[in-house]
């Protein structure tokens, strides 16, 4: 490759690399591969510069490369499956856990009073940020913030009752079924 074709390469690259770096983005999604990935289609666009007569059709050309490295990458990854003469017993996701967490923090909740429970819901349940809480319930932020860090401290103080009280049970019933 001539002096002058290294420049232009170069150059093209230099104005370039961000644009072709959101496109390798949006083909991986780990940033570190979108980076091994423009740098391969660049080392394999290198050795073929001079071939591209219309350079304008360069990001292109570049593009296709990268699609067609990443389908290469894709064909080449190891399978995690190994065959087996007698398959795994398999788990069956059990959401009863889920359920009890749910209604325990249901009935949680009704300790707070209704501001408190307001502000906890939209800014942990709903997930609006301080100023959205605070438009949406007529408040300053310096009081959603307060009333949010006292609602908390509450929900903590009932929680660790309730996880006293549960313990204290089965304190109870395990003496009981030893006598």
């Amino acid at each position: 490759m001539a002096q002058g074709e290294v420049l232009e390469f170069e150059e093209y690259v230099r104005t370039r690399q961000d644009a072709l770096l959101r496109s390798a983005r949006r083909l991986v999604p780990d940033p570190v591969d979108a980076q091994d990935l423009l740098q391969t289609a660049l080392a394999r666009t290198y050795g073929r510069w001079e071939t591209i007569e219309d350079k304008r059709l360069a990001d292109a050309y570049l593009r296709r490369v990268m699609i067609n490295t990443r389908t290469e990458w894709w064909r080449a990854r190891k399978l995690e499956e190994v065959p087996t003469e007698q398959l795994p017993e398999s788990c069956v996701d059990d959401a009863t856990e889920q359920h009890a967490d749910r209604a325990l923090l249901m009935d949680v909740l009704k300790v707070l009073a209704p501001k408190q429970r307001s502000v906890v819901v939209l800014r942990h349940w709903e997930q609006m940020s301080t100023d959205e809480t605070a438009a949406a319930l007529g408040m300053s932020a310096g009081t959603v913030k307060s009333t949010l860090h006292r609602a908390l401290a509450r929900l903590r103080e009932e929680l660790e009752a309730r996880d006293s009280d549960a313990r204290a049970l089965e304190r109870e019933e395990r003496e009981r079924c030893a006598a």
